[in-house]
């Protein structure tokens, strides 16, 4: 294992990585970043479609150039084969061999036509903990069907609770269940297995079926229509029982706030934060029943006040009043201005051999002791075949020219 990886609570776990696009990556990034020897499996004919993503460093395409790619794959190896060829194929089934863990997010079926089914994989290790993390799982009317974070969104129903009351679905503006449920559920079935494992010596098959994680995403619409028959809609901002609760205008261009006040006392906040304006003595806002029926001209009232005030010190002010109040920041003022990342140390910048210095995010748990971190940037297509080939599986300089030769790792 490379120094750059010798540390964190998972150092000494080995991940064979054939996942791709960006539920999958995040999830192996998970593990690398703590420390798992993560090593990704590539290959220059069928290129992972996060290495062909935009946006790329200075707008230049490459394989080596996007920052969606290098972000969630932080921290890991990369190796090219050609799994079409016999010889490679023998390859990965030896790392296999000392491997902790295997992981994909295909469709039903692929891994077993590369040969690399849980049955041929348990074969050469019998304690393997094997990933399979497509979109609606092994077995099922639907298993084969294809789709990512928008597909999701629409069989689970969270297209359906976005956007405004009346208008047609607005979806998240990204692909959600990629980015936190997915990742993390599978995270978590891994680090299970491991621990049974541990205390067994089995290995096991997890089959994570990523539209049911997405699920979670609907709060409390499948209770509503459970417990009282009601489908819930989109309802944009509006958050029954209590008002104001939206989204208001501030000084700038584009500039916006996002300001709750859910009982008397943080109405009363508002109030103070916005100079206690006569605008908001009105008998109609007397209650927080009041507000509510009342919320359509009441939204009008505060987007007037709030239209001349600066974003940040009116957040500040109201928060001092213990108003739930948050800034609508965009990713410059994400990456660039936000004091509490800052203060966490969320971002980290790291030289790329071909991007040079650019930003990735650090794991957001901060354990005492055993702290994660990403370790290294992104690599290059295949930048660490020769090391992994020679470290893992003691092949030699002549050898791996040969499998070079034939075409089996590239």
């Amino acid at each position: 294992m490379s120094d750059s990886k010798s540390a964190g609570p998972l150092s000494g776990i080995t991940i064979i990585d054939f996942t791709w696009i960006g539920a999958g990556s995040f999830t192996t990034k998970l593990f690398a970043d703590f420390g798992a020897d993560v090593i990704k499996i590539e290959s220059a004919d069928r290129l992972d479609s996060l290495r062909q993503a935009k946006p790329f460093k200075d707008g230049l395409p490459g394989v080596n150039r996007s920052g969606y790619f290098a972000d969630r794959n932080s921290s890991k190896r990369s190796i090219t084969l050609n799994l079409k060829s016999p010889e490679a194929l023998s390859v990965v089934l030896e790392l296999i061999k000392g491997a902790d863990v295997v992981a994909n997010n295909f469709t039903p079926g692929a891994m077993d036509r590369l040969g690399l089914g849980y049955s041929a994989v348990r074969d050469c290790n019998p304690s393997i903990i094997y990933l399979a993390m497509s979109m609606q799982g092994d077995e099922g009317p639907q298993a084969s069907y294809l789709g990512y974070g928008l597909t999701m969104g629409a069989l689970t129903g969270l297209q359906h609770l976005c956007g405004l009351p009346g208008r047609p679905p607005a979806g998240t503006g990204t692909n959600f269940p990629d980015h936190i449920p997915n990742p993390t559920h599978a995270a978590v079935a891994v680090l299970s297995a491991l621990r049974h494992r541990r205390r067994t010596g089995q290995g096991q098959y997890i089959d994570l079926a990523q539209i049911e994680p997405t699920i979670a995403l609907l709060g409390t619409a499948v209770a509503e229509y459970s417990a009282n028959g009601r489908v819930a809609a989109a309802r944009g901002n509006l958050h029954e029982p209590f008002s104001p609760h939206g989204v208001y205008p501030c000084a700038g261009k584009d500039r916006w706030i996002a300001l709750s006040a859910k009982n008397d006392r943080q109405w009363h906040g508002l109030q103070t934060a916005l100079g206690n304006p006569v605008a908001l003595q009105n008998a109609d806002y007397g209650t927080p029943g009041l507000r509510l029926r009342h919320r359509s001209q009441l939204d009008q009232d505060i987007a007037r006040l709030t239209r001349g005030e600066a974003g940040h010190a009116l957040m500040e002010r109201a928060q001092a009043q213990g108003v739930h109040a948050g800034l609508v920041q965009d990713a410059a003022d994400v990456l660039r201005n936000d004091p509490q990342l800052a203060h966490r140390g969320h971002w980290r910048w790291l030289d790329h051999l071909e991007m040079g210095v650019s930003v990735y995010s650090a794991p957001p748990m901060k354990l005492s002791r055993t702290p994660g971190d990403a370790r290294s940037p992104a690599p290059l297509l295949g930048q660490h075949t020769d090391q992994v080939l020679k470290e893992r599986l003691r092949l030699s300089d002549a050898r791996i020219a040969e499998l070079r030769g034939i075409g089996a790792l590239r």
